[in-house]
């Protein structure tokens, strides 16, 4: 039955699946925080005009991967496939255009109807940053180097690798493009279809198509880096000196590209072999164009986007441990009639910041199995003849050793077993 079953491409998050995210997010909040990045949430579906716009009409996504619907009143609304628009959109939305840099962290669920693989979903999950208003190379060197200490705080360092590339200004794009495509064109039979198609509407793209015989077309085409001019050249030298001087190891891949016409200078991508031909941790790069071509004033802007369900895979195969599950204390009523005992002290103890889990019936002997079942760290036996003394019994599950604890002490005598 259709019913009881997950939408293809999407998934439940159970407690502990749950605990994997939170701990991934958190982390990249924690590094944003420290460069001085503040959280923004936009809304989960946008007029589908922010992303036709910016995306482009001939990008799959928007030909292929939207999740687009009409409301009641007629307006095409769009699940998000991506923030980068929606955070832009809500900078001109809130005219904060004038309040610059604006150093932005997001989190949440994005959308793409696409086929379901190995860390890719329909419904997945992303962690990402905006750097607005900067337009030196010193906002593409800080917002690599969040990037790296971000995988780095998840114990990744060893088997990401970064490759950048240039763009280039406007300027040199265009002249990029030209000779590019004098150089497909002459071997278009070659091409695959989607290459064909590509090449009449978003030419750069070809570049990085995954496609094996137009890999082999593409491995001889003219490299960007030929048609640079002097401001693209010094840009691109000024953001590799400063990666060079905060250690941050690279490699230069040329044939690394952004598609839409609004990118331009640094493209970048933290890659790493342990997750197949789905390679991609984390990407990003400096997008100036994109706010005016939203209808807002011209304002310089770069960022980054990582899937958390890949990171959630590559930490759990490679990377630093997630944290333990914290372990709770139960509390064991000896009988019925310690019930209310035991719920008053239950709250007591949760109120005082203790983890606790309290059976809702049966005998001590299978509330202690209860205990042992949630891996409990100790049990608080309210017994009634200990009550009559303000003191309960303190059990250490792992040691098994069972001592008297006055009430007046309990909560400060359990932070030991946390």
């Amino acid at each position: 039955m259709a019913a009881v079953r997950p939408v293809r491409g999407t998934r439940d998050y159970l407690p502990a699946d749950s605990r994997r995210q939170r701990f991934v997010e958190t982390t990249a909040l924690a590094i944003a925080s420290r460069y001085g990045y503040g959280e923004i949430s936009t809304p989960i579906f946008e007029f589908t005009e922010v992303f036709a716009r910016t995306l482009g009409d001939t990008s799959d996504i928007v030909t292929k991967e939207m999740y687009t619907l009409a409301d009641r009143s007629g307006e095409s609304l769009t699940l998000r496939p991506e923030n980068t628009a929606g955070v832009v959109r809500a900078v001109i939305s809130n005219g904060l255009a004038q309040q610059v840099p604006l150093k932005y962290f997001y989190r949440g669920p994005m959308f793409r109807y696409e086929r379901p693989q190995k860390g890719r979903l329909r419904q997945f999950n992303q962690v990402g940053i905006e750097l607005l208003g900067v337009a030196e190379p010193g906002g593409d060197i800080e917002c690599i180097a969040l990037a790296a200490d971000f995988l780095s705080a998840l114990g990744l360092e060893a088997i990401v690798n970064l490759e950048i590339n240039t763009l280039g200004d406007p300027d040199s794009r265009r002249t990029y493009t030209e000779r590019l495509v004098g150089y497909l064109e002459g071997r278009r039979a070659q091409l695959s279809e989607d290459s064909r198609m590509r090449l009449e509407r978003n030419p750069l793209r070809v570049l990085d198509s995954k496609d094996e015989g137009d890999r082999a077309v593409v491995a001889a085409a003219p490299s960007i880096m030929d048609s640079l001019n002097e401001t693209s050249r010094s840009f691109f030298a000024a953001v590799r000196a400063g990666l060079d001087t905060l250690d941050i190891r690279y490699t230069i891949n040329p044939k690394l590209v952004r598609g839409l016409d609004y990118y331009c200078h640094t493209a970048f991508e933290f890659t790493t072999e342990a997750l197949g031909a789905q390679g991609t941790v984390l990407a990003g790069g400096r997008y100036d164009g994109l706010a005016e071509q939203m209808g807002g004033r011209p304002l310089p802007g770069i960022g980054w986007a990582a899937g958390v369900e890949r990171a959630i895979m590559l930490v759990g195969d490679h990377g630093g441990a997630f944290p333990d599950e914290p372990r709770p204390l139960a509390v064991v009523p000896q009988s019925p009639a310690q019930d209310a005992a035991a719920q008053r002290l239950a709250r007591e103890l949760r109120r005082a910041g203790l983890p606790v889990d309290i059976g809702y019936a049966g005998s001590i002997g299978k509330r202690l199995k209860r205990a042992n079942r949630i891996n409990a760290r100790a049990a608080i036996i309210v017994g009634e003849d200990e009550l009559a003394r303000d003191r309960v019994a303190v059990r250490d599950l792992d040691s098994g050793i069972q001592e008297e604890v006055a009430l007046a002490a309990l909560a400060d005598g359990l932070v030991r077993f946390l």
